[in-house]
């Protein structure tokens, strides 16, 4: 493992030192879903600070356009969790240090020194909504490198979809001696079918299967009442091999009574590890002392969106351990940062086709 990576360059301890600085900055500013503009406009500074065009567009999106050979693009939201923000022994503790705003800086950063588009997006916690946006009002670039965490030598490939829904079941309401199901048996019972169709076996790989998940039930008698209701808010990743509609079709096939209130789905993506995008992070990750896997993870990003909307190379980035988001454990060791700047670097030249020996 390099201990100075990029540093035949000249310039890997300024850039090391400039972004450990703007990533413990941004950690220290709160950005849960829906708050992102304090963090937005330090992204901004940054850039115009280096001689980049960059600004804020309609949903909140930092958009840096430069070089679209490659886009680099991660999330500037977090989910909500409050811990205190410190440096100990080279980690970074702090809400957002790998999901993702490791990655998140750490494009900046090699997209600065590379010269290639960037945009930090909004929403991808919740509903995505800066990456439907940036999909929706920009051209298609050549190449895509998403920002999440994989760990500073590996390279993420592939993802499940998600199909969400809300199923719904009303009875009259009477005596609970009558043996008749009511709403919330009927609800129990769909929940129990659908478990049973997507069991799970162990010799099926978690990201080859289906997950069924609820996240949310509620039930009983109404107001007036006059009926017994009940509700399943339920969440489906689904592997590339099955798909979202193949999915639906198993769940609705399990209702006996009630309906399900479908919301939009999002596509499965696997791309190929020959594809330009894959190859040149192999490549890198070699070239900074690493020795590069390769990853499918069981949850989804907004490279599905990018996937589904754009046929082009791509495929997921980042430093930072993922088992850590989301948990109050949350923290990023500096020096796989730096290493993380020098692979993305060393890729994007790659894929600009520019000459880094």
């Amino acid at each position: 493992m390099s201990a100075d990576p990029g540093a035949e360059s000249g310039t890997a301890v300024p850039v090391r030192a400039e972004g450990r600085d703007l990533l413990e900055e941004l950690v220290a500013t709160p950005s849960v879903s829906g708050e992102e503009t304090e963090a937005a406009e330090r992204l901004v500074a940054f850039f115009e600070a280096h001689g980049r065009e960059a600004r804020i567009d309609a949903v909140g999106n930092v958009r840096a356009p430069a070089d679209d050979s490659v886009l680099l693009t991660s999330h500037v939201d977090t989910v909500p969790g409050d811990i205190p923000v410190r440096v100990a022994d080279g980690v970074l503790h702090g809400r957002g240090s790998v999901d993702a705003k490791g990655s998140l800086v750490a494009m900046a950063v090699a997209a600065v020194e590379t010269g290639v588009s960037f945009a930090g997006v909004v929403g991808e916690e919740v509903d995505s909504r800066g990456a439907r946006h940036l999909i929706a009002d920009r051209e298609t670039p050549d190449a895509v490198v998403n920002g999440e965490p994989s760990g500073w030598d590996a390279v993420t490939l592939g993802y499940r979809g998600l199909l969400s829904g809300t199923y719904v079941a009303t009875s009259e309401s009477g005596h609970t001696s009558r043996p008749a199901d009511n709403a919330i048996q009927s609800a129990i019972g769909w929940w129990s079918r659908v478990e049973e169709a997507f069991g799970a076996d162990e010799w099926t790989p978690v990201f080859e299967g289906v997950t069924p998940k609820p996240v949310g039930i509620e039930g009983g008698t109404s107001a007036d009442g006059l009926s017994v209701e009940a509700t399943v808010d339920a969440q489906f990743r689904v592997p590339p091999d099955m798909g979202t509609d193949a999915v639906r079709e198993v769940a609705d096939g399990a209702l006996d009574g009630g309906t399900v209130q479908w919301r939009e789905a999002i596509p499965p993506v696997m791309t190929s590890p020959r594809n330009p995008v894959a190859r040149a992070f192999r490549a890198a990750i070699r070239a900074t002392g690493g020795e590069p896997s390769q990853l499918r993870k069981t949850g989804t990003s907004d490279m599905n969106l990018y996937a589904d909307a754009w046929s082009v190379p791509m495929a997921t980035y980042g430093p930072g351990d993922s088992a850590l988001d989301h948990t109050p454990e949350e923290h990023i060791h500096l020096d796989e940062f730096d290493r993380a700047v020098a692979v993305l670097e060393r890729a994007c030249d790659r894929l600009t086709e520019r000459d880094h020996t």
